[in-house]
């Protein structure tokens, strides 16, 4: 029986895209901060914002393919601020906050529909629920429940920028098993890729998997599409997960 509902942050509690200007704009943004801390970068923002994005690629390709996340202050000297000529000692007192600017600010960020209405629904249902993550700050995800009024119904969080693993390794869904006290047996998950949350849940076993559609992302499971891999059920919504749960619980 399912006891719990764990979910992913990004692409399944809130989606995210890029208006016109947005990424310029988060640039100068980041530039005056930098500034803020005596730190002067010589590049324009627009100059930044292009460095960003092909950065932050790189980044996600060496974090896919060692499925580990690297500290903050590693990941701006080595990778997003590659080549400015920014130390990571200088970087490291700082890195944090500029991991929550990344996450929170740099895309549009936007609640999905019927979150709260969800996990109001599945903790009258007596369930637990918990969120694991792939994130490069540790604070911005307990801000982002804490803006959405779910902080206190959340009995763990698990980011991969405090275990240093990301999904789909088996590793970080065996920590949350460990927080929750229950088994493989015992948990559902719900997230919005096939490469990192259905492969992950598959990797580890556990005995639900909900995808909600996403299609901002869809490019990056490409690779995954056709080979068999997929969840237990494909939604729209969140609002169709407690009569999910209810089903598989009727098995």
């Amino acid at each position: 029986m399912i006891q719990a509902v764990l979910f992913d942050l990004g692409g399944t509690l809130h989606t995210a895209d890029s208006p016109e200007g947005r990424q310029n704009w988060f640039a100068q943004r980041l530039l005056e901060r930098l500034r803020d801390y005596g730190i002067t970068l010589d590049v324009q923002a627009e100059e930044l914002a292009s460095l960003l994005k092909q950065n932050g690629e790189i980044y996600k390709h060496h974090s896919e393919k060692t499925l580990r996340e690297l500290p903050a202050d590693e990941i701006w000297s080595e990778f997003y601020l590659h080549g400015l000529g920014v130390s990571r000692e200088q970087l490291s007192p700082i890195a944090e906050e500029l991991s929550f600017l990344y996450d929170y600010e740099r895309m549009r960020v936007m609640r999905r529909p019927h979150l709260a209405e969800t996990i109001t629904g599945l903790r009258a249902m007596g369930l637990r629920l918990g969120l694991i993550s792939n994130i490069i700050s540790r604070s911005v995800a307990p801000h982002f429940l804490e803006e959405y009024g779910i902080a206190d119904e959340m009995d763990c969080v698990i980011l991969s920028s405090v275990t240093g693993i990301r999904k789909p390794d088996a590793g970080i869904f065996r920590i949350a098993e460990r927080e929750m006290g229950l088994g493989p047996e015992s948990l559902a998950y719900v997230g919005d890729t096939l490469s990192r949350d259905v492969l992950g849940v598959r990797n580890a076993g556990w005995r639900c998997m909900i995808q909600i559609k996403n299609p901002s992302v869809r490019h990056r499971d490409v690779a995954f599409e056709g080979t068999g891999l997929a969840p237990d059920y494909l939604i729209e919504d969140l609002a169709e997960i407690p009569a999910l749960i209810e089903k598989e619980n009727q098995k």
